[in-house]
C-alpha cells in the first residue's frame, strides 16, 4: 500500500479529532450571542418578539446540530425566509386591521403616558441669566440675578463633553473662583450642545435646565400620574382617563390628548367599509372601478394583441418581422417612461393628442378633469402597455395550431372570420386563460400606472377620507396609509387584507385552471 493511501485515513482521523474542538466552542459562543440578543429584546419589553426569535434560534440549532434532521438543513433557510418575508408581513398586516393604528395612535398606552409625563415647561419669571467663564482648561457657569452673580457651577469639561449628569451649584464665596470677563457669544454657541444636557442643582432647591443662549430656569412638569392610570394637568387640575375604546386620554368634557395610543377595535375597520355611508360610497365606487379597470384592460389588450398576432401570422404579409419588432417596442420601453410620455401627450392645453383633435374636430377634451375621460385615458394607456405581452403569447400559441384545420376549413369554403372564431380562438383560449387571470390580478394592483398618470384624481367631493375617481384599491389604500387622510394604517391594513383575499382567490382559480389544462393535455 502506498504512503498516500496510508496518509488519507490518518488525515481523516485527525480532522475528526480536531473538529469537535473547533465546532463546540463556536457553537457555544453563537448560542450565548443568540441568548444575549433574546434577553436584550425581552428586557426592552418586547416579549412576543423575544419568544419568536428564541424559537427561531432554537429551531436553527436543532436542525444543524441534530443528525435526525439532516435533510432539513437545505430547506431551513428557505422556510425561514418564507416565514419572515411572506407569512410575517401578511399576519402583521392582518392584525393591524383590527387596531386603530394611525399617525395619531402610534404608541402603546404606556409609551404615550410616559411621553406626556416627560413634557416640561419653564416660567420666564424664574429664569436666571448666565455667563460662561473659562477656568483653565475647563469652564464654569455663573448664574446672575440682575447684575449680581448668585450661583457658580463646579468645573465643567465642556470640550470633551464628559460632564456629570447633575452639577451642584455654589455661592461665589463657596466656589473660590475669581469671576472675571465672561466668554463671548461665539464660545457659548460652540458649547451649546453640551450646555443643553446640563442639570444645575441649586442647594436644597430645584434643578435648573438650559432654556436659551443666555438663560437657565427650573423646569415644571405639565402632567402628574395617578394611581388609576389617569393623568392630571398640573396647571388646571383637569384629569384625563385612558379610553381604551378610542385610544386617547379623555377628559370629562370629551377633550382628548395627543398622542393617542394603539388599541384593539375588532371589526370596526371592516364594518366601516360597508356600514359608514360616507365611506361606503367612495369605497364601493373605487372597488367597482378596480374590477372594471382590470377586466377591461385584459379584454382590450387581448383583442388588440390577438388581432395583431393573427395578422402577423399571415405568411403573405411583407415585412412582418419589422412590424412585429415595432409592435413589441411598447413592452421593451420601461413602463414608467411610457406613462410619463402619455401624461404629456394627453395634456389638455399643450398635449399632441388634443392638438390633433382640435385640428380635426375642434375639441380639446379635459382628460384629467373629467372622471369619465380620465378613466378612458387610463384604459388607453394601459392597453398600449399590455397588448405586446398578449401578442407574443398568442403568436406562440398560433404556431401550435395544426395547419390541417385551416386546410379543411378552406375546403369547406370558410372565410378568415370563420377561421378566427371557430378555429383560432377555441384553440388558444384555453391555454391562454391562466395567463389572462394573472394579467387581471396584476392590473388589480397596478399602482404605478395610477400614481404616475392621474394620482387617483379627480377627487370625490364631500368625503370623510380623500378618494379619487380614478383610484383603484391599492392606490386608495396608499393614500389612506401615507398621504393626506391622517395616515390611518389600521384602515389601510384592513383594505390590504381584502385585496390579498381577492388576489389569493384569483391565484387559486389560476392554479385550478392550469391543473385542468394539464389534465386535458394528458
Amino acid at each position: 500500500m502506498s504512503t498516500a493511501a496510508l496518509s488519507q485515513p490518518l488525515m481523516a482521523s485527525s480532522r475528526a479529532e480536531v473538529s469537535p474542538w473547533i465546532k463546540w466552542p463556536l457553537t457555544a459562543g453563537l448560542a450565548l450571542a443568540c441568548l444575549y440578543l433574546v434577553f436584550a429584546i425581552i428586557a426592552a419589553g418586547q416579549y412576543l418578539w423575544g419568544a419568536g426569535i428564541l424559537i427561531l434560534f432554537a429551531s436553527g440549532f436543532y436542525v444543524y446540530l441534530s443528525n435526525a434532521s439532516f435533510a432539513y438543513r437545505y430547506l431551513f433557510p428557505g422556510v425561514i425566509g418564507m416565514l419572515l418575508f411572506v407569512a410575517f408581513p401578511l399576519i402583521y398586516t392582518f392584525q393591524l386591521g383590527f387596531t386603530n393604528y394611525s399617525s395619531s395612535n402610534l404608541l402603546s398606552e404606556d409609551r404615550a403616558r410616559q411621553y406626556l409625563l416627560d413634557q416640561q415647561e419653564y416660567d420666564e419669571a424664574e429664569a436666571l441669566a448666565y455667563h460662561l467663564h473659562a477656568d483653565g482648561k475647563e469652564f464654569r457657569v455663573v448664574l446672575r440675578q440682575g447684575d449680581d452673580p448668585i450661583w457658580v457651577s463646579g468645573p465643567l469639561a465642556l470640550r470633551t463633553g464628559k460632564t456629570p449628569p447633575v452639577v451642584a451649584l455654589q455661592t461665589p464665596s463657596q466656589a473660590s473662583f475669581a469671576i472675571g470677563q465672561p466668554l463671548g457669544l461665539r464660545e457659548v454657541i460652540e458649547h451649546r450642545e453640551v450646555l443643553q444636557q446640563l442639570k444645575l442643582q441649586v442647594p436644597g432647591g430645584e434643578e435648573l435646565r438650559y432654556v436659551g443662549l443666555r438663560e437657565f430656569a427650573p423646569m415644571h412638569r405639565l402632567w402628574r400620574a395617578n394611581a388609576d392610570g389617569s393623568l392630571t394637568e398640573t396647571a388646571t387640575g383637569r384629569t384625563y382617563i385612558p379610553n381604551r375604546d378610542t385610544g386617547f386620554f379623555t377628559a370629562a368634557d370629551g377633550s382628548t390628548l395627543q398622542p393617542g395610543f394603539k388599541v384593539f377595535v375588532g371589526w370596526k375597520n371592516y364594518s366601516r367599509m360597508l356600514g359608514d355611508a360616507d365611506f361606503r360610497g367612495p369605497f364601493m365606487a373605487i372597488f367597482v372601478w378596480t374590477v372594471v379597470f382590470a377586466g377591461l384592460t385584459v379584454l382590450f389588450s387581448l383583442a388588440v394583441g390577438m388581432s395583431l398576432a393573427v395578422l402577423l401570422n399571415w405568411e403573405g404579409l411583407r415585412f412582418r418581422t419589422t412590424y412585429r419588432t415595432l409592435l413589441f417596442l411598447p413592452y421593451a420601453v420601461p413602463g414608467f417612461i411610457s406613462i410619463l410620455v402619455f401624461k404629456g401627450l394627453f395634456n389638455q392645453n399643450f398635449g399632441e393628442i388634443n392638438a390633433l383633435l382640435d385640428a380635426l374636430v375642434g375639441i380639446k377634451p379635459a382628460w384629467f378633469a373629467d372622471p369619465f375621460l380620465a378613466k378612458v385615458m387610463i384604459l388607453i394607456v394601459n392597453t398600449w402597455l399590455g397588448y405586446p405581452y398578449i401578442m407574443i403569447l398568442c403568436a406562440g400559441l398560433l404556431k401550435a395550431i395544426p395547419a390541417d384545420l385551416y386546410e379543411a376549413s378552406a375546403l369547406a369554403g370558410a372565410g378568415p372570420l370563420t377561421n378566427f372564431f371557430k378555429i383560432t380562438i377555441p384553440q388558444i383560449i384555453k391555454p391562454l386563460t391562466p395567463l389572462l387571470i394573472s394579467a387581471f390580478a396584476f392590473n388589480f394592483n397596478n399602482f404605478v400606472l395610477i400614481a404616475l398618470l392621474t394620482d387617483g384624481r379627480p377627487d370625490f367631493l364631500n368625503t370623510k377620507l380623500p378618494a379619487g375617481q380614478t383610484d383603484i384599491l391599492v392606490s386608495y389604500t396608499y393614500r389612506i396609509a401615507f398621504r393626506d387622510s391622517g395616515q390611518d394604517f389600521g384602515l389601510a391594513a384592513a383594505i390590504s387584507t381584502l385585496i390579498f383575499i381577492l388576489v389569493a382567490l384569483l391565484s387559486i382559480a389560476n392554479l385550478r385552471l392550469t391543473k385542468s389544462n394539464d389534465s386535458g393535455a394528458r
